[in-house]
């Protein structure tokens, strides 16, 4: 099957015109506890929690264990106040609501919340006006007949945890699992009842704080006449003509009691593209649709992921001029590029593949899962957002899957990744759990959905819609025990939800990108097989999530040959310094009460050490702290050392069948950032300071890679190249001994020709060959590295290949390192000098911002220079200060 799609660039609402004002009601606002004992001053946007951080009357909901001292503030119901004047001029005075004194000249008043967290009434003017009980979506209140010059505002609050275990016990018929999360998590129950941040209730790698607040804009807006309410605009591809055009719809209010006549003049000045269209606007609400042929004369450059072209746009303006001299003027940018979900037989394979195509290309999706850069939204700002996407483009990234627990990101997210060049995999927030289907769940899933695409679908960025995460497998494979008999109403439930309102939606509101129910998901054969396919795990379709912390991961035989792999990872702990912050000295242990609580996957501090010692010594420092900081260390390396090797195995796989599997053509691993301070599978710790596995995606992603491995005591060296043209290239293999820095051979290939977007076989020898040819060489007294060199000056990173574990090495020994640092400019230069080889150097200059050009990495030859880009200015002696120089046998 295959589906070709477009993109395409919405905008919602209007801003202050000749038809009408606005007022802003962010800022400052009252917010009073249950009982009224506790009253004090908060931010719109924000959330209760912050506001009392901010007033210093808790400590940092982060530290230690106060997501548990704190969560009485997730029980009470708080309310959120403010009072305001309305600066509009104002007609002369007549008798209004309630016998008050007051008239507007304004036909119109709304109140706007973009975002209320979550279940509220609100009242204005001791009115009540109406109610707010989905995070995801906006509300707008008409209260023209109850808006005075001066006014009080007030939102009252519900518990969203009392509200979520209400909703769930008044859905008597059956239970919809499940009830609560794992203990391990310490998280809050019945999540799957409220239209809010699912990992808000807690997570496996995350804290349960359910805020409250109004955690987007809030305004008032007043209009005469008629008010531009959204218009969206679609740049499509027409293959027939081979040409560009631009659909348009326009949604407007019209207050005016007769007919509206006007003209709608649209321009794009760079594509020599201007058209102008007559209009009439009923009263009522009203959508008007243009089509604008765009000029074929001019060529148009396509926006394309980082890696694989520039993102270009094209600035656009819309006048709309209406009866009676007044107008309304927008303007955007318009992106154009084509999306394909690619599903169709493959030549000695069973299934079908899974692929995208950008622009008509193929593309290999690299990458990883984004969850919420922090509990309390209101600390995540666009300085944060910019640091963590540039993050992932720094690694070779060129997709981030907006995982379905979280959040639709805000509009900075979206505009970040339209510039930067970042593919989003956007899910719609349902995620490891089932939901319930009354109607007004539903009708407030389709208000949320529809808002949500309107909202999103201009970003070039997302070119996928996902309908949740993980519910067809765990529906499909009874992660909840649902007796058999009973099994046929969740299954009902689930098409309810996903395919005939969420689905139906995407496909009337958004033509012009693929939608699949679910992920992982077999794709177009569980549509097939009635929208839930018997094993939503089968290689042979769709997408797959792969986790195993019991195998040894160096073995690559254990991981699935899939057609893409959207979810796969292992845990690590965050820097000894990104923990101080929340900490006190007795937490300071890998056993200790703060390191368990933290821990919020089911055995997983155990897990990462029985991972450590497949391959490493645990560490013997007799000193409690040191060997606590040596063991977060050993995480870090093994589960940047995991990662590698299954995403270089899913790299390889691109481009063959085995055994009627292959062709995988995505790798996304979980997950890129952390919400809070915590072992995590995340590679850049909270607050954006990178791991190492995050030094080693900037590898393994690279655009041009040599990939090694061992099968049957052989080993193979791959080609594996993203670039759009055939390139001649040379392979380069050396072999050292672990006790000398100069290598004991090397050797070089001929030139040849590494095919674009493929990955091929471009060496292979019996490893026992390998050492004899290197002279004095066992597996464990060596080690082999390689690199791809080509006449440009492109080339690739050196890559490496143990041939026995760490723990097993002969000749390897303690490497005194030393640093030099010099400023060169904005960055600064660390010239390293070594005493001899050295495994997963890593530099760490504790809390001072910034990162490294590479770290973690394996040191062959007796000098080498690294860079530091800080993200705040610094100073050498900081630096210097600051530094320490770890390696393998530093911590024996």
């Amino acid at each position: 099957m295959r589906l070709r799609l477009l993109c395409l660039l919405a905008l919602c609402g209007a801003g202050p015109t000749a038809l009408g004002r606005s007022l802003s009601l962010r800022g400052s606002w009252r917010i009073r506890s249950g009982n009224g004992s506790l009253e004090l001053p908060g931010r719109v946007p924000g959330c209760v929690h912050s506001a009392l951080f901010q007033r210093g009357l808790i400590q940092d909901p982060y530290y230690r264990f106060n997501d548990l001292d704190y969560r009485w503030i997730s029980l009470d119901n708080w309310t959120y106040s403010k009072k305001f004047k309305i600066p509009f001029n104002i007609s002369p005075p007549s008798t209004g609501h309630n016998g008050v004194t007051y008239t507007y000249k304004w036909q119109k008043v709304n109140l706007i919340f973009e975002g209320v967290d979550t279940v509220a009434k609100v009242l204005l003017n001791s009115v009540p006006i109406g109610k707010t009980g989905n995070m995801f979506k906006r509300y707008s209140f008409d209260v023209t007949s109850v808006v005075r010059v001066v006014n009080s505002l007030e939102l009252r609050f519900q518990s969203p945890v009392l509200y979520a275990a209400q909703q769930s016990k008044a859905h008597a018929n059956y239970s919809v699992p499940p009830d609560c999360p794992p203990p391990v998590q310490k998280g809050q129950c019945h999540v799957n009842f409220i239209r809010k941040e699912q990992s808000s209730f807690g997570w496996d790698w995350g804290p349960s704080f359910p805020t409250q607040g109004i955690w987007k804009d809030v305004r008032i807006e007043a209009y005469n006449i008629c008010h531009l309410n959204y218009f969206v605009f679609s740049p499509i591809y027409d293959n027939h003509t081979q040409g560009w055009n631009l659909e348009i719809e326009s949604s407007f209010d019209v207050v005016s009691s007769k007919p509206i006549s006007g003209q709608v003049m649209v321009a794009i000045p760079e594509l020599q593209t201007q058209q102008t269209y007559s209009i009439e606007l009923q009263p009522g609400e009203r959508i008007v649709e243009l089509f604008v042929k765009i000029n074929k004369n001019v060529t148009i450059e396509t926006w394309w992921p980082h890696g694989h072209g520039n993102q270009m746009g094209y600035n656009m303006t819309i006048l709309f001029k209406l009866d009676g001299g007044l107008s309304i003027e927008k303007s955007a940018k318009v992106y154009f590029r084509t999306v394909e979900l690619i599903e169709e037989p493959i030549e000695g394979s069973q299934g079908l593949s899974f692929y995208f195509k950008i622009n008509g290309l193929p593309i290999f999706l690299k990458g990883s899962n984004w969850i919420p850069a922090d509990s309390f939204q209101d600390r995540v700002t666009s300085d944060l957002l910019r640091l963590l996407l540039q993050s992932a483009v720094d690694a070779n990234m060129n997709t981030l899957r907006v995982w379905g627990g979280g959040i639709y990101e805000q509009d900075e997210f979206y505009r970040l990744c339209d510039e930067l060049g970042i593919m989003v995999w956007q899910d719609f927030m349902f995620a490891c759990a089932l939901y319930p289907t009354n109607r007004d769940f539903l009708n407030s899933v389709r208000a949320e959905v529809a808002y949500q695409i309107r909202r999103l679908k201009y970003h070039p960025s997302i070119i996928i819609w996902g309908g949740n995460n993980e519910n067809e497998a765990a529906l499909m494979t009874n992660w909840y025990n649902i007796p058999a008999r009973e099994l046929h109403t969740y299954i009902k439930d689930y098409v309810v939800l996903y395919v005939k309102n969420i689905r139906k939606i995407v496909l009337a509101e958004d033509k012009t990108r693929p939608f699949i129910i679910s992920s992982p998901t077999n794709g177009a054969e569980s549509v097939k097989e009635g929208w839930l396919s018997v094993n939503p795990y089968d290689n042979n379709f769709g997408d797959v999530h792969f986790y195993d912390y019991t195998s040894d991961c160096w073995d690559w035989k254990v991981f699935p040959k899939a057609r893409f792999v959207s979810e796969y990872g292992y845990q690590s702990w965050p820097s000894f310094s990104t923990l101080k912050k929340v900490s006190s000295k007795e937490d300071w242990s890998y056993n200790s009460k703060f390191s368990l609580h933290r821990q919020h996957h089911a055995d997983g501090n155990s897990e990462m050490l029985r991972q450590v010692e497949f391959h490493f010594t645990l560490p013997e420092s007799p000193d409690p702290l040191q060997a606590f900081k040596d063991t977060i260390y050993l995480t870090q390396v093994t589960q940047a050392q995991c990662v590698k090797i299954e995403t270089e195995f899913y790299r390889r796989s691109r481009s063959e069948i085995v055994d009627g599997q292959g062709y995988t053509m995505g790798a996304l691993y979980w997950q890129l950032n952390d919400i809070w301070q915590a072992p995590s599978w995340a590679s850049l710790e909270y607050g954006g300071k990178w791991k190492m596995l995050h030094y080693f995606a900037r590898h393994f992603f690279a655009p041009l890679l040599p990939v090694g491995f061992e099968d049957q005591d052989v080993f193979f060296i791959y080609g594996v190249s993203d670039l759009h043209s055939d390139c001649k290239a040379k392979l380069t293999v050396k072999v050292h001994t672990w006790s000398s820095l100069e290598p004991v051979c090397s050797s070089e290939t001929d030139h040849f020709v590494l095919k674009a977007g493929k990955a091929v076989l471009l060496y292979k020898e019996p490893v026992p060959v390998l050492l004899e040819n290197c002279g004095n060489c066992t597996r464990q007294s060596c080690v082999v590295s390689f690199y791809l060199s080509t006449d440009s000056q492109l080339g690739s990173p050196t890559n490496y290949h143990f041939l026995s574990s760490l723990s097993e090495s002969v000749g390897l020994r303690k490497a005194y390192i030393t640093a030099i640092i010099s400023q060169q400019g904005d960055t600064f230069a660390f010239d390293l000098e070594t005493s001899a080889i050295a495994p997963f150097v890593w530099l760490d200059v504790g809390s001072i911002p910034g990162r490294f050009s590479d770290n973690g990495f394996l040191m062959t030859e007796e000098t080498r220079t690294v860079l530091f880009y800080p993200w705040k200015p610094t100073s050498k002696s900081e630096l210097e200060q600051s530094l320490r120089v770890t390696s393998l046998m530093d911590i024996y």
